[in-house]
């Protein structure tokens, strides 16, 4: 039996159920949570399960950003939308990849979820994060200022116990350290700028506080998890862990009547009276589903999210007649593997002046700058492997790359493991990464051409406000400067993903659908188990989370009406 047909469909004529619920949600990352709590509300007997041994999923190792327009916070910070802005935006950013009432849902939902959360529980707290612009602010509707949000820094130890069970970062920060999204623009540019500076001193001061007063702050996608938690915990919502699903159970009409999962090494038959809504992510760890569905250059797993992501929900809905799209995308992220195995991901660094990323000729392809879906979707699409983000010794002493200081070395491993090339001169640079040495003298030459009258004749990089946004705000082209300065480096990249897009179709209820259309009764789906609302595109920081959360609610909405 095969990685992809692992998850079988179970149907009983009179199925025995060791446990019964109103509403059974699968999967405990941000869409999962959020159902769970929308079910709770609407006086659904609901649990939650979760395969893993720990709860998040992808959410916890994620920025924690919320791309949902005209919510609350929004509106009282004055950036309200009008929904024509919004539709206008999408549309121009998605094409007709995307159901238009699906696209309405997400439109209309969006702000009564997150109303919903905030007035529901005193721990859904959130920010706006100031002026992180839209991904394509240029569109009609698109907004430089930005419609992200992100969660409170939040003190885990309100979690008691369930702390150690909260999904760890990917990263170790050091003791007390806690930096917001808001936060992290600023930081990147600590050798630059006074208001960098600032923000430096206050995070010192905020870690050295939380040391002193014993608080074990955290930020980005695990305080908005930690946050969904505490308010679960406050509806009274059980969360089992160690819960994996093993099939549906649906009945003689092929509706969706429950479903098998393991707990304590047995088999679990949990019947979901008013529907089963699956959260279970995307296939990014399922080799076997990569190699039959993503695009050459994307098939190697170079993911920064959760392991336990195999495809579990994708699979058991299409057991049961499920519908899929858009299985051949991802939320693409531009990254490197450490020697030690760890995937990071590059978003600030592709914005910084004196830097380039160049293919196997030593020539550049894209706008280095631009959204990262985009990138990796022209990275593929040309063929461009291998990568490099080529940057030279004054872009080292400036700003951050691939999380080391300025001011600190390159792990020696690093360099040892060809991770990172450094020579005395472009020439010998690109003889030790293989790339032909005039493909990638001319390209200097030319970019510092560009860089010099400041505008990008090739690629237009820092034309878009999005492209600015990491670039650095003491220069007259923040993201426009020469590359002179020897020794000049080259790091490797990988097409890499924060998880993939496809996944089971469903409607503006957040039904799961049949290829003809027809709904699966008792089915629903959000996040990347669902195929993604943001079609082949990706509309500012955090549309894949806040997507998940408002099909979530409105799954468990629609599903407390049924039955």
């Amino acid at each position: 039996m095969s990685a992809t047909d692992s998850i079988q469909t179970d149907q009983s004529a009179e199925p025995t159920w060791d446990h019964e619920v109103d509403l059974l949600v699968v999967g405990s990352g941000a869409g999962g949570f959020t159902a769970a709590l929308a079910g709770a509300a609407e006086r659904l007997d609901t649990l939650l399960i979760e395969k893993a041994g720990v709860y998040g999923g992808a959410t916890a190792l994620s920025g924690g950003g919320v791309w949902v327009p005209n919510n609350p916070l929004l509106i009282r910070e004055g950036l309200a939308d009008s929904r024509e802005d919004v539709r206008r935006y999408l549309d121009a950013v998605l094409g007709d990849r995307v159901p238009s009432a699906n696209l309405d849902a997400f439109i209309d939902e969006g702000p009564k979820t997150l109303a919903f959360l905030e007035t529901s529980s005193r721990h859904m707290r959130f920010q706006w994060c100031t002026g992180y612009s839209d991904y394509h602010p240029e569109q009609p509707g698109g907004r430089p200022a930005g419609r992200t949000i992100e969660p409170l820094p939040v003190d885990l130890k309100e979690l008691g116990a369930d702390q150690d069970l909260l999904r760890p970062a990917a990263l170790a920060t050091p003791p007390g350290l806690f930096i917001t999204s808001k936060d992290f623009v600023q930081l990147n540019m600590v050798m630059r700028t006074w208001k960098a500076r600032r923000t430096a001193l206050k995070t010192g001061f905020n870690a050295v506080k939380a040391i002193l007063l014993r608080r074990h702050m955290d930020t980005l996608g695990r305080a908005l998890i930690a946050r969904l938690r505490l308010a679960l915990k406050d509806a009274g919502v059980p969360l089992w862990l160690n819960t994996p699903m093993q099939s549906l159970v649906t009945d003689s009409s092929g509706a969706v009547i429950g479903l098998v999962a393991e707990r304590g090494g047995r088999p679990v038959r949990i019947r979901a009276r008013h529907g089963v809504l699956l959260a279970t992510g995307g296939f990014e760890f399922n080799d076997d589903m990569r190699k039959a569905n993503l695009p050459e250059g994307g098939r190697d797993n170079f993911s920064a999210a959760s392991s336990d992501n195999t495809g579990d929900g994708i699979i058991a809905g299409r057991n049961v007649g499920a519908a899929v799209d858009l299985m051949d995308d991802a939320w693409w992220m531009p990254s490197f593997q450490r020697p030690d195995g760890i995937v990071q991901v590059m978003v600030a660094e592709r914005s910084v002046p004196r830097s380039i990323i160049v293919d196997q000729h030593g020539k550049r392809f894209t706008n280095e700058a631009a959204p990262y879906v985009t990138f990796v979707h022209d990275q593929l699409a040309g063929g461009h492997e291998p990568t490099w983000f080529v940057f030279d010794e004054r872009a080292k002493k400036r700003y951050p790359i691939g999380g080391i200081m300025p001011g600190r070395k390159f792990p020696k491993a690093w360099i040892d493991g060809g991770l990172i090339a450094v020579a005395d001169t472009i020439e010998e640079l690109a003889r030790k990464i293989d790339v032909p040495v005039a493909g990638l003298t001319e390209t200097l030459s030319r970019f510092n051409g560009f860089a010099r009258n400041g505008r990008d004749g090739d690629f237009h990089r820092g034309e878009s406000a999005y492209d600015n946004y990491y670039g650095d705000p003491s220069l007259p082209h923040p993201t426009l400067d020469v590359i002179d300065t020897a020794p000049y480096y080259a790091l490797r990249m990988r097409a890499g993903d924060l998880g993939t897009k496809g996944g089971l179709m469903y409607n503006e209820n957040g039904q799961v659908l049949r290829a003809d259309g027809s709904v699966i009764d008792g089915l629903y789906a959000t996040g990347n188990t669902s195929a993604s609302v943001m079609g082949n595109d990706y509309a500012g920081a955090g549309a894949t989370i806040g997507p998940a959360m408002v099909f979530g609610y409105i799954g468990a909405r629609h599903a407390s009406r049924g039955k």
